[in-house]
């Protein structure tokens, strides 16, 4: 019998509150195949989040659970590298400094924290092989490199530009050689340009490690772009996934090429049918009928300029929060 590599099995979470216990998610259900890339998207309110703090062991579900490789996961570990939107680098080190950080902390293991591990924690860490002080440097300048970094390795994070420190955090991220990569809006502070040339390299680095990924977007097109599949979760509380969209688009991806295909467009057609005719935003549908507009209507969030203006090639279409 084959194991599943990732599996969310019958999650149920509780938060408590002033008025008693609020339901965030029930009964999320998925299984995860090894290398796939998954996006998460819905209205905000709907879980996104909390899904991935659960997966990532930063939260414990009040019901349920979730299983990496036949192991229940109950904490956080270097096995689940996670990425915010803020970059969250330590400025006082430069960019290679930040990702020897990590490196450090599953490859090289001092001998005062081996005393204050337990048998458990010291075998978990028995499978990355650890690396000397010259095999460390070419593993942090190689995972630069895969962001196309390295030019800047000596650089603090107040020498470099926005994006640029977001590729820091995602090498940092891919130093620790993680089975999946948690992605809670990683390119949501970026500006346009910027937020495209990351989901290249993105996609240049799923396709060379194999990684498997969850990311949480607001934005359609970067969701079908990028993933395998599409997780459409349904409005809070107690949301749950409302429908799993396949993206059967062959790789590498050409996001020139995709913005006159139909296939593309069909997948993106479906995606928003599912959050605007099916879970619509419940502010908006509030705040249309206190303005006595019609509660029917969708709105649509583009960047820059209005969407006829726009080109194929950069046109964003994303939920509105």
């Amino acid at each position: 019998m084959t194991i599943a590599h990732l599996r969310l099995d019958h999650i149920n979470m509780d938060f408590p509150t002033p008025n008693g216990s609020f339901r965030a998610l029930e009964n999320v259900n998925m299984v995860i195949n090894k290398g796939e890339f998954i996006s998460i998207i819905g209205h905000s309110g709907c879980g996104k989040s909390t899904v991935l703090n659960i997966v990532a062991g930063l939260l414990k579900a009040t019901e349920g659970g979730v299983v990496l490789d036949g192991t229940e996961v109950d904490k956080p570990g270097p096995e689940r590298a996670v990425i915010f939107q803020n970059h969250s680098l330590l400025p006082w080190l430069t960019a290679y400094e930040n990702v020897e950080l990590a490196t450090n902390e599953v490859f090289k293991i001092p001998n005062w924290k081996v005393r204050l591990m337990s048998k458990e924690e010291l075998e978990s860490q028995s499978h990355k092989p650890k690396k000397n002080k010259a095999e460390m440097r070419d593993w942090i300048e190689r995972n630069l490199a895969l962001v196309h970094m390295e030019h800047a390795m000596d650089k603090r994070p107040d020498e470099i530009s926005g994006g640029m420190k977001q590729r820091v955090g995602i090498a940092r991220a891919l130093a620790m050689q993680p089975d999946i990569l948690l992605m809670d809006e990683p390119f949501g502070a970026l500006d346009a340009l910027t937020r495209a040339h990351m989901q290249e390299s993105l996609m240049e680095i799923h396709a060379d490690l194999k990684n498997t990924v969850i990311m949480i977007t607001h934005d359609v097109d970067e969701a079908v772009l990028l993933s395998d599949k599409i997780v459409m979760m349904s409005n809070g509380p107690a949301a749950t996934i409302g429908e799993i969209l396949e993206v059967n688009l062959e790789r590498p991806r050409d996001r020139i090429a995709l913005a006159q295909d139909p296939a593309f467009n069909h997948y993106r057609h479906q995606v928003l049918e599912f959050l605007y005719a099916r879970q619509r935003n419940p502010a908006q549908i509030e705040e249309e009928k206190r303005a006595g507009g019609n509660p029917g209507a969708a709105s649509v969030q583009t960047k820059d300029q209005p969407q006829e203006a726009q080109s194929p090639a950069t046109h964003k279409l994303q939920v509105v929060a």
